[in-house]
């Protein structure tokens, strides 16, 4: 399974919306909480091309944020991208 990486922020819905998805597929992933935390925000923005959380990357793929994440899964291809 490739590597998921999220960035968050504590208080955001769509961040937990979007860890509840990867938590039920019985998904690891590396959290990175951007609150409170300009440098590792900037970090974020400069590799996702935004600035709202979450944005999250299976392996080297950006998937971007929580309605991203659920519309893979719909089309029913977040499975696949776990897989690779």
């Amino acid at each position: 399974m490739p590597k998921v990486l999220i960035y968050t922020t504590a208080t955001c819905p769509y961040c937990l919306r979007a860890k509840q998805l990867l938590d039920d597929k019985g998904v690891r992933y590396e959290e990175r909480r951007v609150d409170g935390d300009p440098a590792l925000r900037a970090e974020m923005a400069r590799q996702a091309g935004r600035t709202s959380v979450p944005q999250i990357w299976i392996g080297s793929t950006h998937v971007g944020g929580c309605d991203d994440l659920y519309a893979l899964q719909r089309a029913g291809r977040l499975d696949a991208l776990l897989a690779d």
